[in-house]
C-alpha cells in the first residue's frame, strides 16, 4: 500500500469537480437542513454588505447636504438607523452562521467516522500486520476525516464571496467602471501562490505520518495507566522523554522549514494583492480630482472596494481550502474505497455445528516477510475433542490457531468444516460458530456483565447465562464480592470502579469465551495469569464446562495439554508429532524431550524419570 502523492492532474476542472461533488454530498447526507441554512445565510450576508455600501453613501450624501437648503435631519437618521441595522444584522448573521457551521462540521465528522470504521473493522486482521495500512490510517483519521466539511466550508465561502462581489461589483461599476477590474486582478496572485501552499501543506502532512505515529505512541508509554508501573520499576522515564523530546524537535525544525516556505508564498501573494488594491485606491483619488465622482459616491466607493477585497481574498482562502484539502480527501477516498476483504465479516449469524474441522496443507505468511509463519499444515478437530499445539516460541501456534479461527486467510490449502470450505460458508458463520480467548486478551473499561456478555454482542445480555458462564470460569466468587456486583465498572479510570488482578482479567476471559457458547473453543494460553491451583481447576473441568464442544488449546505448558484427545507439535510453522501424550512419549521425539525438560524443574535429581 503505497504512500499517497500529491496528484499531477491537481489543477484540472475536472478534478475540481469531482471534489467538490463528493465534499457536497457528504455534508448534504450528514446535515440536509443545516447545510441549506448556511447558504441561505451566506447569501443574506452577501446582500447586507451590499445593502451596507448603499447606506454609506445614503449617510455620506446626508452629511454633506446638511448645510444646504434641502438638508433633511430625518433623513440623514434614516439613514444612519439603516446603517447600523444592517451592520448589525451583518453580525447576527456571522454569528448563527458561525453556530450552524461547528453543527455541520460535527455532523460530517460523525459520518466520516462511519466510513472510516466501516473499512477499518471490515478488512481482514492480516492488514493489521502492515505498517502502510497505520500510516493511511492514521493520516486519514488526523486531518482527513474533518476535511470534507473544509471543502464545503470552501465552497460555501467561494458562493457568498461571489454572491457578494456580485453586489459590490455592481455598486463599483455604477460608481465608475475602471475601478471593478483594476479590483479583480488583485485576487489572481493570491489564487497562484495558495496553490503552491496546499500541495506544500499535503506534502508535509504525508512526510510527518510516520513521526507523528512514533510521537504518540512515545506520549502513551509516558502517560498510560498499564505502562505506568513499568516505566516507573524501570526508570524509562528519562530515556522516553529524551526519546519524545527528539522526535518533537525534529518535528519543530521540520514545521519551521515548512512554515517559512508557505510564508514566503504568502507574502508574495499579499504583498502583489496590496499593490494593486493600492493602485485601484490611487485611480478613485484621481477620479475624484477629475470630477468624475462625487464626494459621497467616492466614500461608498471606498467602503465598497475595500469591502469588494475583502471578498476576493475570502474568494481566493476558498478556492485555496477546497484544494488543500482536496489532497486530503484524494488520500480519504482511497482508504474508504477499500473493499473489506475479509470473507467471515461483521454480520451478525447463527452459529453452526460440526462433526469434524480438517486443516488441509495450509500455509500463512504475513506481509512483509518471506517465510511463511505457518507452511503445509494439517490437522483435525473433531467433535467434542480437545485438541492442543504445542512447541517453542515463534513455532507458529497462535498464527495456525488465528487461520483454524478464519481471522488469517491461507495462502495456500484450506480449513473444512465437514468438508466445506469456510470461504464459501455464509458470512459470519465462521465467526459465530468460534469463539476465541488470546494470550492478549482485552480489559474493556466496562462493567463486568459487559465484558463477559460481549461474548455475544449482537444479543441482548443473559444475566443467567452471564453467572453461568463466570461459575464455570471461576470468576463468580469474586464478582459477587465488587461493589455493585456484575455492574461494577472493571476499571479505576472511572469513578466507583474496581480493577481485577492478572489472573481474576483472565477468568473474566475465558468466561465471555464460555458465554459465547460456540461449537468451538480456541483457547491460546488460557492459563498463563492463573496460580497452579486455578489452573489445574480449569483444565481437570474443562471437559466439563464445553458440555460436547470442541477446544484448541494452545500451552506452553505440557503438563496442561496431557489428557487432549491429540497433540500437535510445531516446529518453524510445521507439524513435526502428532498424537496422544502416551503415543507421543513413546516417540522420544521433540515433545518428550520438551516435556521431561519442563519435569524437571519441579522433580529433585533423585526422583524418577517422568513418563
Amino acid at each position: 500500500m503505497a504512500i499517497a502523492e500529491v496528484p499531477a492532474s491537481s489543477k484540472s476542472p475536472r478534478r475540481l469537480y469531482r471534489l467538490v461533488s463528493f465534499s457536497l454530498s457528504l455534508v448534504w447526507t450528514a446535515s440536509r437542513s443545516s447545510f441549506v441554512w448556511l447558504v441561505v445565510l451566506q447569501l443574506a450576508g452577501a446582500a447586507v454588505l451590499a445593502g451596507q455600501v448603499l447606506a454609506v453613501q445614503w449617510v455620506l450624501a446626508g452629511i454633506l447636504d446638511l448645510g444646504s437648503e434641502s438638508a433633511s435631519v430625518s433623513a440623514l437618521v434614516l439613514a444612519v438607523v439603516a446603517l447600523a441595522t444592517l451592520t448589525a444584522l451583518g453580525a447576527v448573521v456571522g454569528s448563527v452562521q458561525g453556530s450552524l457551521s461547528r453543527f455541520v462540521g460535527e455532523s460530517v465528522a460523525r459520518s466520516m467516522w462511519h466510513r472510516l470504521l466501516d473499512v477499518s473493522t471490515g478488512v481482514g486482521l492480516k492488514t493489521f500486520e502492515s505498517p502502510e495500512f497505520f500510516d493511511r490510517l492514521d493520516r486519514v483519521r488526523t486531518s482527513a476525516l474533518t476535511r470534507p466539511f473544509l471543502v464545503t466550508n470552501g465552497v460555501i465561502s467561494v458562493i457568498g464571496a461571489t454572491a457578494a462581489g456580485i453586489g459590490l461589483a455592481a455598486t463599483l461599476v455604477a460608481f465608475h467602471p475602471v475601478l471593478l477590474p483594476l479590483l479583480m486582478i488583485s485576487g489572481i496572485p493570491v489564487l497562484f501562490t495558495s496553490r503552491r501552499e496546499s500541495r506544500l501543506e499535503f506534502r508535509f502532512s504525508v512526510d510527518q505520518t510516520q513521526p507523528m505515529r512514533q510521537r504518540a505512541y512515545t506520549s502513551l508509554l509516558l502517560t498510560g495507566r498499564d505502562e505506568a508501573k513499568e516505566i516507573r520499576a524501570f526508570g524509562l522515564a528519562r530515556t522516553l522523554r529524551a526519546r519524545f523530546d527528539h522526535i518533537y524537535g525534529r518535528y519543530l525544525v521540520d514545521l519551521g522549514r515548512h512554515l517559512r516556505r508557505r510564508a514566503m508564498y504568502s507574502v508574495i501573494g499579499q504583498f502583489t494583492a496590496a499593490l494593486v488594491l493600492g493602485a485601484t485606491l490611487l485611480v478613485l483619488v484621481w477620479l475624484i480630482t477629475l470630477g468624475q465622482i462625487s464626494i459621497a459616491a467616492a466614500g461608498a466607493a471606498l467602503v465598497a472596494v475595500r469591502m469588494l477585497s475583502s471578498q476576493v481574498q475570502a474568494l481566493a482562502g476558498g478556492v485555496q481550502t477546497i484544494f488543500e484539502s482536496g489532497l486530503f480527501i484524494d488520500d480519504l477516498r482511497e482508504f474508504i474505497s477499500m473493499n473489506a476483504d475479509d470473507p467471515h465479516g461483521n454480520t451478525a449469524a447463527e452459529a453452526r455445528e460440526f462433526s469434524r474441522i480438517d486443516v488441509s496443507d495450509a500455509s500463512f505468511t504475513y506481509p512483509g516477510r518471506d517465510d511463511p509463519a505457518v507452511d503445509g499444515v494439517s490437522i483435525r478437530i473433531g467433535k467434542g475433542e480437545v485438541v492442543a499445539l504445542v512447541g517453542e516460541n515463534g513455532s507458529g501456534k497462535t498464527t495456525l490457531a488465528k487461520v483454524v479461527a478464519g481471522l488469517y486467510p491461507v495462502d495456500r490449502g484450506g480449513v473444512f468444516w465437514d468438508g466445506q470450505d469456510v470461504d464459501t460458508l455464509p458470512a459470519g458463520t465462521l465467526r459465530a460458530s468460534t469463539a476465541v480467548i488470546f494470550q492478549d486478551f482485552v480489559r474493556y473499561a466496562m462493567s463486568a456483565s459487559t465484558n463477559i456478555a460481549f461474548g455475544k454482542p449482537d444479543a441482548a445480555p443473559d444475566i443467567d447465562a452471564v453467572w453461568a458462564a463466570a461459575a464455570a470460569s471461576g470468576a463468580s466468587g469474586f464478582l459477587s464480592d465488587l461493589p455493585d456486583g456484575l455492574d461494577t465498572p472493571l476499571t479505576r479510570i472511572f469513578e466507583g470502579g474496581r480493577d481485577l488482578s492478572g489472573g481474576q482479567w483472565q477468568r473474566m476471559a475465558i468466561a465471555r469465551a464460555f458465554y459465547r457458547d460456540a461449537p468451538l473453543v480456541v483457547l491460546d494460553e488460557p492459563s498463563s495469569a492463573l496460580d497452579p491451583r486455578a489452573e489445574y481447576e480449569l483444565y481437570s473441568s474443562l471437559r466439563t464446562v464445553l458440555r460436547g464442544r470442541s477446544a484448541l488449546v494452545i500451552s506452553h505448558r505440557f503438563s496442561t495439554v496431557r489428557n487432549a484427545d491429540r497433540i500437535y507439535v510445531l516446529d518453524e510453522g510445521h507439524v513435526t508429532e502428532q498424537g496422544t501424550h502416551d503415543e507421543l512419549m513413546r516417540l522420544g521425539g521433540r515433545y518428550a524431550e520438551l516435556f521431561r525438560l519442563q519435569a524437571s524443574a519441579y522433580l529433585s535429581d533423585d526422583s524418577e524419570e517422568v513418563a
